[in-house]
């Protein structure tokens, strides 16, 4: 085998049966379609063994039949959670022989595991997996011995998947079967662990790389505010839970390498049906905790940890206007519409104006110190008062930003506001006290009836009132519409985003909902002229969904 640099290879003892298995679950939970994964080494060294281990912990099925692909060359399961064709060369004597048997239509879109590579070197992609197996006879009659190589862009990903390795051995979850979580629109993956007689969740979250500049020499997370390692994550989910409410418990943390141990919440959901529908009940209770939450005067910075804090940043005019200018970046090219000189301007000075009455003006601001701006945690150097910052025109309280259905856990035999599970807090910021509920009310994945809305927003302003005659229900109500139109904005540029650049096209059936929910946000009195100018350059109907896989209704 040629050298390697140093990094890109891993040796791994195999002693025994339970060894190996874990080595499988390690690849199998990092096996993405169009990955190349090659076993090489000597007759009766543990090649075929160890793809076996790796298809039946994709199955989820220990006793799932494997046949050897000795004979047949190549075995195909499609019906895996990430296909994979299992081939095996032994018998093949030249390149050719692959296109003779369809070895590349068979391969496009699955995970490839492939036995006696070297029959085919000239084909092999330059990103691969390369897993060389050898007997161990000196450590007992089953050692065997893996050495792992990861050539071109396989050698960071199995750098991240030894330090996984690593970290769930030091957290006593060594041994634990791990099975995919549905993720979110970000690059964070999430597995769930289990053993006899417990669960928790792994969040593997490496800190998010700056992209290029786009504002004031800041990459646009940094303008917008959103996190960039863990460490956000497990100040919110110990502030929250100090507080009564339902954060995952922090089981173990490795906040350099963005790996987390959380409790696992279950499967609960405040949806039910297909298409899911709210629960109403549980949006109820759902509005009820925001309502308690935003009652309480809540600090500018949480503890991490032993003299570290986390500062929310604000959620200041320079985040909002990044975020409403996606509809500009990605939804109107996505809807071929090019606006004329001066329009994003005018655009922008309409969103500025509208956010003014909500925030306050720009002169008035409040600002950061450096730790908020930059989103890193510190040493605790002043105690922080329990004070709401930035109070300006409207009321300001930690905003957590994705409160809606996908992250939100119905908890059954939990009393109270403890009902309902919240997750996806790391982006936390203080802001406007309307923008979760809007974020609710108008559920970005699901259809909330206009009269459902309504008496979720009611039944908030009744409870805010109940605690201060003093809450301004009116002032509320125009906020709620500013931040619901400005959330609205957003998620159809992110949408366009996710269909163009990351090839995720299912994400364009919920814009028609989105576009609804826009529009009953534009009806209010004072965003008479950002309605206009939607009206003559924003084409909100008649979304080109029809090409979507799955043929995803409207």
């Amino acid at each position: 085998m040629t050298d390697v640099p140093a990094g890109s290879a891993w040796d791994v003892e195999l002693p025994d049966e339970r060894a190996t298995l874990r080595l499988a679950r390690d690849l199998a939970a990092a096996l993405r379609p169009g990955d190349l994964v090659t076993l090489a080494g000597d007759l009766g060294a543990g090649k075929s063994t160890l793809a076996r281990a790796v298809i039946r912990t994709l199955a989820g099925d220990e006793t799932l039949e494997v046949p050897s692909p000795t004979y047949t060359l190549m075995q195909i399961y499609d019906h895996l959670p990430v296909p994979v064709v299992h081939a095996d060369l032994y018998r093949v004597r030249s390149a050719d022989e692959l296109e003779e048997i369809g070895f590349e239509e068979a391969a496009e879109g699955a995970a490839v595991l492939v036995e006696w590579p070297e029959r085919a070197a000239s084909v092999l992609a330059a990103d691969r997996l390369e897993i060389v197996m050898a007997l161990a006879p000196s450590r007992g009659p089953d050692a065997r011995h893996a050495r792992l190589v990861g050539h071109g862009a396989f050698a960071a990903r199995l750098k991240r998947m030894r330090e996984i390795r690593v970290f769930l051995h030091g957290a006593g979850w060594g041994d634990a079967v791990r099975r995919p979580l549905a993720g979110d629109a970000s690059s964070r993956r999430y597995e769930r662990l289990s053993e006899p007689g417990r669960h928790a969740v792994l969040m593997d979250a490496p800190a998010r790389p700056d992209g290029p500049p786009v504002r004031g020499g800041l990459p646009y997370s940094r303008v917008a505010h959103l996190a960039e390692t863990v460490t956000p994550f497990v100040a919110m989910a110990r502030a929250l839970r100090e507080r009564g409410l339902s954060a995952p418990d922090i089981l173990a943390a490795d906040l350099t390498k963005g790996l987390l141990i959380v409790e696992d919440l279950g499967d609960g959901r405040v949806v039910e049906g297909a298409p899911p529908q709210p629960i109403v009940a549980r949006y109820r209770a759902a509005i009820e905790l925001l309502a308690a939450l935003h009652a309480t005067p809540l600090p500018p910075r949480v503890p991490v940890a032993v003299r570290l804090d986390h500062v929310l940043p604000r959620y200041d005019f320079d985040a909002f206007l990044i975020e409403v200018e996606l509809l500009i970046d990605w939804y109107l090219p996505f809807r071929a519409v090019a606006l004329e000189p001066g329009e994003r301007e005018a655009f922008t000075a309409l969103w500025r104006d509208a956010l003014g009455a909500v925030i306050g003006a720009a002169d008035d601001e409040s600002t950061n110190d450096e730790a908020a701006k930059s989103d890193s945690a510190k040493p605790d150097t002043t105690k922080s008062g329990m004070t709401k910052p930035g109070m300006t025109k409207s009321e300001m309280t930690w905003v957590l930003r994705d409160f809606h259905s996908p992250n939100l856990i119905w908890l059954e035999g939990r009393e109270g506001l403890a009902r309902v599970g919240v997750i996806d807090f790391q982006d936390a910021v203080i802001g406007p006290a309307a923008y979760d509920v809007a974020s609710l009310a108008q559920d970005a994945r699901v259809d909330v009836a206009e009269d459902v809305e309504l008496a979720l927003l009611g039944h908030y302003v009744a409870l805010r009132r109940r605690g201060d005659s003093a809450f301004d229900a009116k002032r509320f109500a125009r906020d709620y519409a500013v931040l619901g139109a400005q959330r609205a904005t957003k998620i159809l540029g992110i949408f366009a985003r996710l269909a163009k650049r990351d090839g995720k096209p299912l994400y364009l059936a919920h814009m028609p909902r989105v576009a609804r929910y826009l529009g009953r946000c534009l009806a209010h009195p004072d965003l008479a002229p950002l309605k206009a100018w939607y009206a003559a350059h924003v084409p909100l109907d008649d979304l080109p969904l029809d090409g979507l896989p799955g043929g995803a209704a409207r």
